[in-house]
């Protein structure tokens, strides 16, 4: 129970400061231009790995590839960054993958408005 307590502490800095790095153009690609946000992290228990949910705002599927692939290309420097940041004995490798939840979900409620209309 106190490992998960801290494993969640450690996914909410590492989200913040996710969310900080990407927001704040320290990554110079301009790939990553688009409107990302860090939508979910989730470390494994021996701080090794980390996967990270991002969303990209936007209707094409090349554009959010390609923003992914920014991010994947700067992987280790976003992972040297947190390690600065987050006092940890070893920053996890990142693993980023798209997440397509909140248009799913728009998607969905616009279905169900069209199909009460």
């Amino acid at each position: 129970m106190k490992n998960q307590k801290r494993l969640m502490r450690i996914n909410d800095e590492i989200m913040k400061e996710l969310a900080t790095i990407l927001r704040s153009g320290e990554l110079k690609d301009p790939r990553i231009g688009k409107i990302t946000t860090v939508m979910s992290v989730n470390t494994s228990n021996d701080l090794k790995h980390c996967m990270v949910r991002i969303g990209v705002l936007g209707n094409d599927d090349a554009e959010k590839a390609e923003v992914l692939e920014g991010i994947k290309s700067a992987a280790g420097f976003i992972r040297k960054l947190i390690a600065e940041r987050i006092d940890l004995r070893q920053t996890p490798a990142f693993q980023f993958v798209l997440d397509d939840s909140v248009e799913y979900s728009i998607r969905m409620n616009e279905l169900i408005n069209k199909h009460n209309s």
